[in-house]
């Protein structure tokens, strides 16, 4: 049989970032802290970069682990990797060392570019991964380390050469699973990277007139795409080194912010900076609530209290953005997470394994063109993720019949007592209405007779005067069936959160979910 031909092009994302460096060389592109980059700035920058690996041979394909913070040379490595063939493997700073070196060996990582001050912390495992491949290093010299200002600087002034690429080349792989589990790297190319910046702009009508920010981790795929997004279609980003509510909140501000994607825990202290503070954000256009659910009260006072459109969107870094709750949806659809994105079809599948009709609880599966390109070197954890062409997203949701997506929790939090399920969320609503209630969590405990009954987790807004825990008890006596009852209470100053806000339920439970002794709080 005669193999089919390899289609080769030119690197996808460098083209259009180059395209606009060059059409628009004096428009800002790129601010991060102190740093302002224009179009013509930020692509020498990013050319230097690119023809410095390449001579410190870095070769097509190669895989590079990155332990970086938001910083001007994260978005350097994201361009120039892209212009070489890199294939590039971002994760959390904050990673236990164990699981860096899980994730990294997963990704086969042969070269690494590190934080000055993450150096110390990295584990002789991990560093013998890229004992034969190269080493840079942002911030502090280390020894046996090449700082990556050497990289730029030793770069020729040759005109630079962008290599052809296969079309199914990986760009990214990202980590979705790390301290828990077998990590499976999340392939994604550039091509995918770039159907997903075009329809988030298309969705949102995000143009080059828009400056867009970004303020969640760049490791992971929202912020690389509120980074992308606007450097490949000419518009200007501003990526926050950290998140404060008022350090966000001046960043808008002062750069004129027209359009950003925050995740509902940064959303719930702006608000709160901003009522306290009566300050307005009069250039923000449009603002999008993702990853971790708002609940309806939330949602309704950042609509009050916002002069500009707001969304909230559903999705997962293997489908990216999937629904869209639109101003006019949430006026009679709070409580939704919108509808499906055009040319994205959901789909509830039941315990059969088969779609179920409108209003029937069951799994989440999306059918959707920003599909990834499943998981590095792991056909059979890609097959078990999909139903036909359908990505099963691990989620429990339901659709009306209007075709609003409703999002009830993950699987692996259903509470199931005496063969019934019982949803977290039908829990956490109910007692997130108590004005004491900072923030709830409703887990499964072990129970002899029932298998598991209900557990709560609770934070409260002033731990000093908590309420009794006998109010949230007749608060769930009066909303709550039977079989949803929680048994046992536990309180704590702050929830557990993972990177992007998301309470990190695995860990509650974890640490509840086998309690020796269990009593209330």
């Amino acid at each position: 049989m005669t193999p089919m031909p390899i289609a080769l092009e030119a690197s996808p994302v460098y083209q259009r970032f180059q395209y606009f460096g060059k059409m628009n060389p004096n428009k800002l592109a790129l601010v991060c802290g102190e740093t302002r980059h224009s179009y013509r700035e930020l692509l020498v920058q990013v050319d230097a970069l690119a023809d410095g690996l390449a001579a410190a041979g870095l070769a097509v394909g190669e895989h590079m682990g990155v332990l970086l913070p938001n910083c001007v040379e994260f978005v350097l490595l994201l361009l120039a990797g892209a212009r070489v063939g890199a294939v590039m493997v971002p994760q959390s700073l904050g990673l236990a060392a164990n699981a860096l070196e899980n994730t990294f060996k997963a990704a086969d990582v042969q070269h690494l570019v590190t934080w000055g001050g993450a150096a110390a912390s990295l584990s002789a495992e991990t560093l013998a991964l890229a004992s034969k491949g190269l080493r840079w290093t942002v911030g502090n010299s280390i020894p046996g380390w090449t700082p990556l200002t050497d990289v730029i600087a030793s770069a020729t002034k040759s005109p630079c050469y962008a290599p052809l690429l296969p079309d199914d080349l990986p760009y990214l792989l990202l980590l979705t699973s790390g301290s828990t589990g077998k990590p499976k790297p999340l392939l994604l190319s550039q091509q995918t990277k770039i159907r997903r910046a075009e329809s988030t702009a298309e969705l949102y009508d995000v143009t080059a007139d828009d400056v867009v920010l970004a303020a969640t981790p760049l490791y992971h795929s929202l912020a690389q795409r509120l980074v992308l997004m606007p450097l490949l279609s000419g518009g200007t980003c501003v990526l926050m080194e950290h998140f404060t509510p008022s350090a966000w909140i001046d960043a808008v501000r002062t750069h004129q912010a027209s359009f950003s994607i925050a995740i509902s825990s940064q959303l719930k202290q702006i608000l709160a900076r901003l009522v306290a503070t009566g300050e307005s954000l009069p250039s923000l256009r449009c603002l999008v609530s993702s990853s971790a659910l708002l609940d309806s009260d939330t949602k309704k006072r950042l609509i009050a209290q916002l002069e500009c459109e707001f969304h909230e969107c559903y999705g997962a870094s293997e489908i990216a953005i999937a629904t869209n709750l639109s101003p006019d949806g949430a006026v009679h659809k709070l409580a939704s997470v919108g509808t499906a994105l055009p040319g994205t079809e959901i789909i509830i599948l039941g315990d059969h394994g088969h779609p179920v009709p409108a209003g029937t609880a069951g799994e989440i599966a999306c059918r959707t063109p920003m599909l990834c390109d499943g998981y590095y070197r792991q056909p059979a954890a890609t097959a078990a993720t999909l139903w036909g062409d359908f990505f099963r997203t691990g989620d429990l949701g339901r659709l009306d019949e209007d075709g609003f997506l409703y999002f009830l929790g993950r699987i692996k939090d259903i509470i199931i007592t005496g063969g019934v399920n019982v949803y977290p969320k039908d829990i956490e609503d109910v007692v997130a209405d108590h004005p004491a209630i900072k923030e709830c969590a409703a887990i499964p405990l072990v129970d002899d007779k029932l298998g598991e009954v209900a557990g709560l987790v609770l934070a409260f807004n002033d731990p000093a005067n908590p309420p009794a825990i006998r109010d949230i008890q007749r608060l769930c006596m009066q909303g709550l069936g039977d079989f949803q009852q929680p048994r046992c209470f536990f309180v704590v100053p702050e929830l557990p959160k993972n990177a992007l806000g998301k309470v990190d339920k695995p860990f509650l439970r974890q640490t509840y979910s086998h309690p020796l002794n269990p009593k209330p709080a």
